[in-house]
């Protein structure tokens, strides 16, 4: 390991458990060397020569804005437009049946590939319903959201999008943008972006969502953590909605009121008069 810091046993066991405590994250004994990769940025910026008096201005300042930093430099975001492309039909299929307007949670936004994904379906779904339609796309970095907003993508990021959905969906960029694709105005004004902590006591999501897209999130949550928020998501969802898994995540292991309706999709299971 780079030693122009030092991380001691007890900096990484501090990381770890403020790190779980204000973002849920929990952070294996393997992400050490992540952890010192990242974190020692902030130590550079700030001037600061030990880990342990990062730590104790994060500790002494519990409103301060640098909190926001620590969460976005320890936050994963690995995303791509329509990844786990066999979630998009299911969605699609499924608001075609709705007769109120669509309203679609991607609590996980990262740099916006998922959420403007979920907005071309709703699209190609819904024809001129479609205008009635929203996304609320929210995530914890607020550098990610930065980028999302913009709509500002290269053309290796829309690489494995077709032909007809590039014309559709993108214009070209010019000027600072030349080579670079910004998605179309009538799609971005379907989503709306926010920062949201899923650990927030409150979310601000009023009405019932028909979908929850909550994909690779999970995996960074340990068990109480993740049952937590699944409670948490049934009262957001209407009776049939629907909640769109990582690959790698099985929200029926950890909640049995989501059953499986497909390769990591879930729907409520509520009992015959069971209150929404």
């Amino acid at each position: 390991m780079n030693t122009e810091y030092l991380l001691t046993d007890s900096d990484f066991a501090r990381v770890r458990s403020l790190i779980h405590r204000r973002a849920g994250i929990a952070l294996g004994e393997q992400k050490r060397q992540m952890v010192y990769s990242r974190l020692s940025r902030r130590l550079r910026e700030l001037r600061l020569s030990q880990f342990c008096d990062y730590l104790d201005m994060l500790e002494a300042r519990p409103d301060g804005d640098e909190w926001q930093d620590f969460i976005n430099s320890l936050t994963t975001n690995l995303t791509s437009f329509f990844r786990e492309a066999h979630h998009f039909p299911v969605l699609a299929e499924h608001v075609r049946k709705a007769r109120h307007p669509v309203t679609v949670w991607c609590a996980a936004a990262s740099t916006g590939e998922e959420p403007y994904s979920i907005a071309i379906t709703l699209i190609e779904a819904l024809g001129e319903r479609a205008g009635n339609a929203k996304v609320i796309a929210t995530d914890i970095d607020t550098a990610v959201l930065s980028k999302a907003s913009a709509g500002v993508f290269t053309s290796e990021q829309v690489a494995r999008l077709s032909a007809d959905r590039l014309r559709r969906f993108f214009s070209k960029g010019t000027g600072a943008n030349a080579g670079k694709v910004r998605i179309r105005p009538e799609v971005a004004a379907m989503v709306k972006f926010s920062r949201l902590n899923l650990l927030d006591a409150g979310w601000p999501i009023k009405e019932p969502v028909d979908a929850i897209f909550c994909r690779n999130v999970m995996i960074y949550f340990d068990k109480p953590t993740q049952k937590r928020v699944l409670d948490r998501f049934v009262p957001v969802l209407q009776p049939d909605g629907l909640l769109f898994a990582g690959h790698s995540e099985n929200a029926s292991l950890v909640n049995p009121v989501f059953k499986p309706l497909g390769h990591t999709v879930y729907e409520l299971a509520r009992s015959p008069g069971a209150a929404r």
